[in-house]
Protein backbone atom coordinates (compact mmCIF):
# COMPACT_ATOMS: atom_id res chain seq x y z
CA UNK A 1 0.00 0.00 0.00
CA UNK A 2 1.21 3.06 -0.89
CA UNK A 3 0.51 6.34 1.16
CA UNK A 4 1.60 9.46 0.58
CA UNK A 5 4.25 11.04 2.53
CA UNK A 6 1.71 14.59 2.68
CA UNK A 7 -0.94 12.88 3.99
CA UNK A 8 0.66 10.81 6.57
CA UNK A 9 2.10 14.37 7.44
CA UNK A 10 -1.39 15.53 7.64
CA UNK A 11 -2.55 12.68 9.73
CA UNK A 12 -0.21 13.06 12.09
CA UNK A 13 -0.92 16.51 12.79
CA UNK A 14 -4.21 16.18 13.01
CA UNK A 15 -4.01 13.54 16.07
CA UNK A 16 -1.31 15.88 17.61
CA UNK A 17 -3.93 18.53 17.01
CA UNK A 18 -6.60 16.06 18.99
CA UNK A 19 -4.54 15.28 21.68
CA UNK A 20 -3.82 18.80 22.33
CA UNK A 21 -7.38 19.68 22.09
CA UNK A 22 -8.39 17.15 24.76
CA UNK A 23 -5.82 17.92 27.17
CA UNK A 24 -6.88 21.88 26.87
CA UNK A 25 -10.58 20.49 27.88
CA UNK A 26 -9.48 19.45 31.00
CA UNK A 27 -8.13 22.64 31.94
CA UNK A 28 -11.17 24.55 30.59
CA UNK A 29 -13.56 22.67 32.89
CA UNK A 30 -14.11 25.00 36.53
CA UNK A 31 -12.72 23.10 39.54
CA UNK A 32 -15.10 21.01 41.22
CA UNK A 33 -15.83 22.19 44.91
CA UNK A 34 -18.18 19.87 47.52
CA UNK A 35 -20.68 21.63 49.93
CA UNK A 36 -19.71 20.75 53.49
CA UNK A 37 -22.98 19.99 54.95
CA UNK A 38 -21.81 20.10 58.12
CA UNK A 39 -21.16 23.72 58.15
CA UNK A 40 -24.36 25.84 59.30
CA UNK A 41 -24.55 27.89 56.09
CA UNK A 42 -28.20 29.77 55.70
CA UNK A 43 -31.09 29.08 53.70
CA UNK A 44 -31.37 32.37 52.66
CA UNK A 45 -29.65 35.60 52.29
CA UNK A 46 -30.07 39.04 51.15
CA UNK A 47 -28.41 42.68 51.29
CA UNK A 48 -29.07 46.00 51.73
CA UNK A 49 -32.49 44.35 52.80
CA UNK A 50 -35.60 45.83 54.89
CA UNK A 51 -37.70 43.51 57.24
CA UNK A 52 -41.11 44.77 58.10
CA UNK A 53 -42.89 43.46 61.59
CA UNK A 54 -46.51 43.65 61.54
CA UNK A 55 -48.87 42.62 64.17
CA UNK A 56 -52.38 42.35 63.10
CA UNK A 57 -51.63 44.02 59.96
CA UNK A 58 -50.46 47.11 61.65
CA UNK A 59 -46.50 48.31 61.75
CA UNK A 60 -44.55 46.88 64.34
CA UNK A 61 -41.22 47.61 63.02
CA UNK A 62 -39.31 48.32 59.99
CA UNK A 63 -35.53 46.60 60.11
CA UNK A 64 -32.87 47.11 57.40
CA UNK A 65 -29.88 45.75 57.93
CA UNK A 66 -26.52 45.79 55.25
CA UNK A 67 -26.85 41.94 55.22
CA UNK A 68 -29.32 39.41 56.67
CA UNK A 69 -29.18 35.86 56.86
CA UNK A 70 -31.78 32.95 57.83
CA UNK A 71 -31.16 29.46 59.20
CA UNK A 72 -34.40 28.35 58.80
CA UNK A 73 -33.64 24.83 60.75
CA UNK A 74 -32.21 27.43 63.96
CA UNK A 75 -35.42 29.60 63.31
CA UNK A 76 -33.08 32.61 63.84
CA UNK A 77 -32.08 35.62 61.29
CA UNK A 78 -28.97 37.59 61.71
CA UNK A 79 -28.22 40.81 60.56
CA UNK A 80 -24.70 42.51 60.13
CA UNK A 81 -23.50 45.30 57.98
CA UNK A 82 -25.27 47.81 60.15
CA UNK A 83 -28.74 47.65 61.29
CA UNK A 84 -31.29 50.10 61.86
CA UNK A 85 -34.89 49.76 63.41
CA UNK A 86 -37.44 51.87 63.07
CA UNK A 87 -40.26 51.09 66.12
CA UNK A 88 -44.03 52.20 66.19
CA UNK A 89 -46.61 52.42 68.98
CA UNK A 90 -50.18 50.29 69.13
CA UNK A 91 -51.64 53.76 66.55
CA UNK A 92 -48.76 53.14 64.52
CA UNK A 93 -46.97 56.19 65.11
CA UNK A 94 -43.08 55.92 65.41
CA UNK A 95 -41.59 56.17 68.44
CA UNK A 96 -37.85 55.76 68.42
CA UNK A 97 -34.84 54.21 65.99
CA UNK A 98 -32.07 51.90 67.19
CA UNK A 99 -28.70 51.66 65.30
CA UNK A 100 -26.43 49.36 65.74
CA UNK A 101 -23.42 47.21 63.81
CA UNK A 102 -25.31 44.02 64.22
CA UNK A 103 -28.05 42.03 65.58
CA UNK A 104 -30.57 39.30 65.63
CA UNK A 105 -34.33 38.05 65.52
CA UNK A 106 -35.61 35.16 67.02
CA UNK A 107 -37.83 33.78 63.74
CA UNK A 108 -40.24 32.48 66.17
CA UNK A 109 -41.09 35.06 68.87
CA UNK A 110 -40.05 38.12 66.76
CA UNK A 111 -37.70 38.86 69.67
CA UNK A 112 -34.43 41.16 68.29
CA UNK A 113 -31.33 41.87 70.06
CA UNK A 114 -28.64 44.45 68.83
CA UNK A 115 -25.30 44.20 69.15
CA UNK A 116 -21.94 46.45 69.22
CA UNK A 117 -22.47 50.34 69.57
CA UNK A 118 -25.89 50.35 69.96
CA UNK A 119 -28.11 53.75 70.20
CA UNK A 120 -31.37 54.44 70.97
CA UNK A 121 -33.29 57.29 69.84
CA UNK A 122 -37.30 58.34 71.42
CA UNK A 123 -38.69 60.56 69.11
CA UNK A 124 -39.56 62.47 72.65
CA UNK A 125 -35.41 63.50 72.48
CA UNK A 126 -33.83 60.95 74.70
CA UNK A 127 -30.51 59.23 73.96
CA UNK A 128 -29.50 55.42 75.16
CA UNK A 129 -26.07 53.75 74.41
CA UNK A 130 -25.08 50.80 75.18
CA UNK A 131 -23.22 47.49 73.32
CA UNK A 132 -26.33 45.49 73.93
CA UNK A 133 -30.04 45.12 74.05
CA UNK A 134 -32.64 42.66 73.44
CA UNK A 135 -36.46 44.16 72.38
CA UNK A 136 -39.35 41.35 73.61
CA UNK A 137 -41.78 41.28 70.79
CA UNK A 138 -44.71 40.50 72.85
CA UNK A 139 -44.47 43.14 75.90
CA UNK A 140 -42.83 45.38 73.35
CA UNK A 141 -40.03 46.62 76.16
CA UNK A 142 -36.32 46.58 76.14
CA UNK A 143 -33.68 45.18 78.28
CA UNK A 144 -29.73 44.72 79.30
CA UNK A 145 -28.01 43.70 81.82
CA UNK A 146 -24.89 45.92 80.09
CA UNK A 147 -23.35 49.15 80.68
CA UNK A 148 -26.07 51.85 79.76
CA UNK A 149 -25.64 55.77 78.79
CA UNK A 150 -29.37 57.68 78.99
CA UNK A 151 -29.06 61.38 77.95
CA UNK A 152 -32.56 63.26 77.68
CA UNK A 153 -33.43 67.22 78.32
CA UNK A 154 -33.93 66.59 82.24
CA UNK A 155 -30.94 64.00 83.24
CA UNK A 156 -27.67 61.97 81.85
CA UNK A 157 -27.26 59.29 84.00
CA UNK A 158 -25.23 55.85 83.76
CA UNK A 159 -25.79 52.46 85.13
CA UNK A 160 -25.12 48.74 85.07
CA UNK A 161 -28.30 47.14 83.55
CA UNK A 162 -32.03 48.87 82.39
CA UNK A 163 -35.67 47.67 81.72
CA UNK A 164 -37.55 50.56 79.37
CA UNK A 165 -40.39 50.77 76.73
CA UNK A 166 -39.43 50.83 73.75
CA UNK A 167 -39.79 54.81 73.46
CA UNK A 168 -37.91 55.51 76.41
CA UNK A 169 -40.18 57.11 78.80
CA UNK A 170 -40.48 54.93 81.40
CA UNK A 171 -37.22 53.20 82.15
CA UNK A 172 -35.26 51.83 85.30
CA UNK A 173 -31.39 52.03 85.33
CA UNK A 174 -29.70 49.34 87.66
CA UNK A 175 -26.72 50.42 89.49
CA UNK A 176 -27.31 54.17 88.45
CA UNK A 177 -24.56 56.62 88.55
CA UNK A 178 -24.80 60.28 87.39
CA UNK A 179 -27.27 63.59 87.73
CA UNK A 180 -30.40 64.50 87.26
CA UNK A 181 -31.36 68.10 85.94
CA UNK A 182 -34.26 69.70 87.78
CA UNK A 183 -36.65 72.61 85.26
CA UNK A 184 -37.14 75.30 87.78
Amino acid sequence: MIVDRNFRGRLFAAAVALLLISGCEEKLKPPLTSIDVSKNLPSQESWNATITFTDSARVSAILRAGHIAVYMDRQVTMLDSGVTVDFYDTYGRHTSVLTSRRGRVNDATHDFEAHENVVVVSDSGTTLKTEDLFWNNVTGKIHTPAYVEITSPTEQIRGQGLESDQDLKHYTIFRPTGQGVTNE
